[in-house]
């Protein structure tokens, strides 16, 4: 029987092409692979009398880079599909697809969110990426937090939606108590039907009906590398005792849904007083200081936005 989402990939791909970005697999050291999602125009097109090489030379962007970083549920494109069209017309968008997600994969052990932004870093510069804007979702946002804090020459500035800066053991405790679930990958690696709509449950705002077959169809193709992913999220947890808060010198914006279940807003208002105390530059926008509330919103990601991401980014004056 065809698995509807495994079929329907070849037409996002096609849409997404459309949109402005197509894949492109960067080996990032022997054993360590990973894809991104990267500008048309950036591609080189082989001179005439020449093959199509499935790996193509990359050219520098030549537009100001937006860097969308997909969260736990989904790769990459699935994450930011309705996003690409918006952006590309003034900025050039890379989507990196995270270590075990949609392609990529290492031979390393590491599962740690440092390691995740190491890599993702080396990465981009291997295609050209000089500066850019991180756009971090959920999982993706914590990666981001990192990225910045690490290298902050690469980094201009942040929109971070739905994520905090570590997660530790007393926030993770804390949050899958009130939700229910025994451990992260009972909540974030659902192996049935119903554990995945438990998931979209808590994940989603609006409550959108689809048959059993589409969500048994969705596990097997988007909850692979179940045993690495299952180690993503141990590697995750950090010491209460552990975190230290970095001195970030970019614009940080946070986007949060105020019914949010996992990350709830008190948390965004922590980080909010946390981003004043430590010289974060934040925005005042005209209705909350350095956080702009998307009522009844979880996901950056969702139909529900359809990014005014574009206007967002216009904060940061690119």
């Amino acid at each position: 029987m065809v698995n509807l989402v495994a079929a329907q990939k070849p037409l996002l791909h096609g849409l997404m092409k459309m949109a402005g970005v197509q894949p492109h697999m960067v080996e990032i050291e022997p054993g360590t692979v990973m894809n991104f999602w990267v500008p048309n125009e950036t591609i080189k097109k082989p001179k005439k009398g020449e093959k199509k090489s499935d790996n193509p030379t990359l050219t520098k962007p030549n537009k100001p880079v937006v860097v969308l970083v997909h969260g736990f549920a989904a790769e990459g494109i699935v994450t930011w599909q309705f996003q690409v069209g918006s952006l590309t017309k003034k900025y050039s968008v890379y989507i990196p697809d995270l270590l075990f997600f949609g392609g990529s994969i290492t031979d390393k052990t590491d599962r740690s969110p440092t390691f995740q932004a190491e890599t993702l870093v080396q990465g981009l510069r291997k295609i050209g990426v000089e500066k850019c804007i991180l756009v971090g979702f959920s999982y993706g946002g914590m990666v981001a937090f990192k990225v910045a804090e690490l290298y902050p020459d690469l980094v201009q500035a942040m929109v971070i939606s739905g994520s905090i800066l570590a997660m530790t053991d007393s926030i993770s405790e804390a949050t899958l108590s009130e939700l229910g679930f025994k451990s992260s990958s009972e909540l974030l690696l659902p192996n049935s039907v119903n554990g995945l709509k438990a998931l979209l449950s808590v994940a989603t705002h609006k409550k959108l009906w689809f048959p059993n077959r589409l969500h048994k169809d969705y596990l097997e193709v988007m909850f692979t590398n179940r045993k690495e992913r299952a180690e993503l999220l141990e590697g995750l947890v950090i010491n209460n005792k552990d975190p230290t808060i970095p001195k970030f010198v970019q614009k940080i914006h946070l986007l949060w849904g105020e019914n949010d279940q996992i990350f709830k807003l008190e948390l965004a208002q922590n980080m909010k007083g946390v981003c004043s105390y430590n010289i974060y530059d934040c925005f005042v926008n005209m209705n909350h200081r350095s956080m702009n509330l998307i009522e009844n919103i979880r996901q950056l990601a969702s139909t529900d936005m359809n990014i005014s991401g574009h206007h967002i980014l216009k904060w940061f004056a690119l």
